[in-house]
């Protein structure tokens, strides 16, 4: 394991206990309102969105809105080392098992989001992040980023926050982070 990954899996390691915490005491609907608020001006624009797994603050209130007004996708993973890609989502989508625990649209009909809700482990006031560590969002980012203009928008827990966090080139920025305390806007 060299420095650069060690470090990185310790900062998983604090932030994911960080998380727990917050999911275990936070409030589960201030997220969810201050992301719609968010996304409000973006109405009407395709939007893709992630199936909360174990502490993951939960998009779905924010992302049902949405799909009242354009698309709303979910990721989907192809295999390990490849971008994501994304299956349209409806609040009353049939779902099913898909890879690493996430579910997925039954019925697998493709979209490409312009606005990506992204979740993370870990992030900074800049708006770096650290995900899991299969680098699936950063590959994405910089697909979508390649083919055209799309807003990346990490959602998480105000205490997955930290001061800094071990990058590499290809981690790819986020242009805001909506908490359940805040939004941050680095656009």
């Amino acid at each position: 394991m060299t420095d650069l990954s060690a470090a990185k899996a310790a900062a998983r390691e604090a932030a994911f206990a960080r998380r727990k915490q917050a999911f275990e005491t936070g409030d589960r609907t201030a997220g969810a309102a201050r992301l719609s608020a968010f996304l409000a001006p973006h109405a009407g624009r395709p939007l893709a969105g992630y199936m909360p797994m174990r502490t993951e603050i939960d998009p779905l209130p924010a992302m049902a809105a949405h799909a009242a007004s354009a698309p709303v996708g979910v990721p989907v993973i192809e295999s390990a080392g490849q971008p994501l890609l994304f299956h349209l989502w409806t609040p009353d989508a049939a779902m099913q098992d898909g890879p690493f625990g996430a579910r997925v649209p039954a019925d697998g009909q493709p979209m490409t989001p312009g606005i990506l809700i992204v979740p993370l482990v870990a992030f900074t006031r800049a708006g770096a992040r650290i995900g899991y560590g299969g680098g699936f969002y950063d590959r994405t980012l910089e697909r979508l980023r390649a083919a055209g203009p799309v807003l990346a928008v990490g959602f998480a827990w105000a205490a997955q926050e930290t001061d800094s966090l071990p990058l590499e080139p290809t981690d790819q920025p986020l242009d805001a982070i909506v908490t359940e305390a805040e939004t941050l806007n680095f656009a």
